[in-house]
C-alpha cells in the first residue's frame, strides 16, 4: 500500500512562522481533542508518521510537521541545533494556537522535545522520546554507529545523492526484518527531497548536528513532565543501554521496549504496537508495560 494512502482522512498545509518561514504539516483529527505533536529524525520527514496520524485521530488532534531545513519547508541558511528547532516548535504551536501538547519525537525529534520540554515545561503535557537522541551515548557500538550514520547521511544528502545512497541512508533506519518496507516510492521521495535545488547548501548545514551531539546532550533531570522512553532492542547509536540509563535520570519516567522487531522507526515498523502504546499514555490508561 502506498503511504499516501495512509495519510487519506488528513490534511497537508503550509503554516507561517515569523523566524522559519513556511512551515508543511499534516493533520488529521479534531480541533479541541488534545494534541500529539510528531517529530521526525534528522535528514527526516513528516512522512515518517504516515501510519500514525490517522490511526490515532480518533482520540487525538494529531499533527507531523517537517523541521525548517527539512523536506518541504523552508530551507534555510542558518545555525541548526536542538535548542534552535525548539524555538520552531514553540513558534508552530503559536501559530497553530497551541497552549498544550503531548509531543512524540523520534530521532532528532526527541532530542528537539527534549529541549523544548525543559525550556517551556509549562507548555507540554506528556513527553515520548521515541528512539530520541540527545541522551549520553554509553557504548561503543553506539560511538561506532553514531559515525556510520554521519558518513550515510554526508553521502545520501551530497552533492549528487543517488538512489542508492538513499536506500543506503533509509536502511539503516530499519530492522532487517523489515526491509521490505524499503519501498521504492519511500527512497524516491526523500530522494525528491534531497535533490531539490534549495536543499543543496542546507542540508550539509542540518548534518553538523551530528558530530556536535555531545554539547547539546538534553539536561533529563530537568525534564518535569510524564516522560516514556520508547525504544527497540536494535536501536542503532542509542542502545538500550542508553535508554536505561536515560531512563534512571529523568523523574517519574516509563520505559517500553518494543516487542515487535524494529530498530531506528519503530512507529514506521511496528505501527499497531507502537500505536496502542501511543494512544493508552498519552490518554493516561493502564496497561502500558515496561
Amino acid at each position: 500500500m502506498s503511504l499516501w494512502q495512509d495519510f487519506v482522512g488528513s490534511e497537508i498545509r503550509m503554516i507561517d512562522t515569523p523566524s522559519f518561514g513556511r512551515i508543511r504539516i499534516a493533520e488529521a483529527g479534531r480541533k479541541g481533542a488534545p494534541v500529539i505533536l510528531f517529530q521526525h529524525g534528522i535528514g527526516g520527514h513528516l512522512e515518517a508518521y504516515c501510519k500514525n496520524l490517522v490511526a490515532l485521530s480518533d482520540e487525538f488532534h494529531c499533527i507531523a510537521f517537517d523541521y525548517v531545513g527539512h523536506a518541504m519547508s523552508n530551507r534555510k541558511v542558518m545555525e541548526y541545533t536542538p535548542p534552535v528547532l525548539a524555538e520552531q516548535l514553540r513558534e508552530l504551536m503559536d501559530a497553530l494556537g497551541i497552549d498544550k501538547a503531548h509531543l512524540s519525537g523520534e530521532s532528532l525529534g526527541g532530542w528537539v522535545s527534549g529541549y523544548f520540554a525543559v525550556k517551556y515545561p509549562e507548555r507540554v503535557l506528556k513527553l515520548m522520546l521515541n528512539t530520541g537522541a540527545g541522551i549520553p551515548i554509553v557504548s561503543e557500538k553506539g560511538r561506532a554507529d553514531m559515525l556510520d550514520l554521519m558518513e550515510r547521511s554526508k553521502k545520501a544528502a551530497g552533492a549528487q545523492p543517488t538512489f542508492e545512497m538513499v536506500k543506503h541512508r533509509i536502511a539503516w533506519l530499519i530492522h532487517p526484518n523489515n526491509h521490505h518496507l524499503v519501498t521504492d516510492e519511500l527512497v524516491n521521495l526523500r530522494l525528491h527531497y534531497y535533490l531539490m535545488p534549495e536543499g543543496r547548501e542546507v542540508s550539509p548545514l542540518v548534518n553538523r548536528m551530528l558530530p556536535r551531539h555531545d554539547e547539546f546532550l538534553v539536561p533529563l533531570e530537568q525534564i518535569k513532565a510524564e516522560t516514556m522512553l520508547l525504544w527497540t532492542r536494535d536501536n542503532p547509536i542509542h542502545d538500550l543501554e542508553c535508554a536505561q540509563a536515560a531512563h534512571a535520570r529523568i523523574p517519574g519516567s516509563t520505559l517500553y521496549v518494543m516487542k515487535a522487531d524494529g530498530a531506528h522507526w519503530p512507529q514506521y515498523e511496528a505501527p499497531d504496537e507502537f500505536n496502542q502504546v501511543a494512544r493508552d499514555f498519552f490518554a493516561s490508561r493502564s496497561g502500558v508495560a515496561a
